[in-house]
């Protein structure tokens, strides 16, 4: 059997950008994917913490350091720029994997920089 865990998450990113003409996806720094252990086309479930709507979409970098988080496509109907949200990736474990896994947890400052620890 297998467990699906939270594997990491980007606490508290801000958008930056919104582009509803467009395919669908939604664009990370490409530092803070890395931080997190996403990778392009990854499922992802982002979670607004502004209006409380959830999303499943796929993971796209955007420049490394340029803190970038841009809502692509129809997700542009449910969140907008300056929203926070939570990012979420997920994996499945055996049974001896789960009982010593700890999600990855990123924070950010106001310009979605990595910080340390919880701010």
């Amino acid at each position: 059997m297998k467990r699906t865990l939270l594997k990491s998450k980007l606490h508290r990113v801000r958008i930056t950008d919104c582009s509803i003409n467009y395919v669908g996806s939604i664009g990370i720094d490409e530092a803070l994917m890395e931080a997190a252990d996403i990778i392009p086309y990854e499922k992802v479930l982002v979670a607004d913490i502004n209006n409380g709507n959830r999303l499943e979409t796929y993971a796209i970098p955007t420049p490394r350091g340029s803190g970038k988080i841009t809502i692509l496509g129809a997700a542009g109907r449910l969140v907008e720029e300056d929203d926070l949200v939570i990012i979420m990736s997920f994996s499945s474990y055996s049974p001896e994997e789960a009982s010593n896994h700890t999600p990855k947890v990123i924070y950010v400052d106001n310009e979605n920089q990595q910080v340390p620890g919880n701010p």
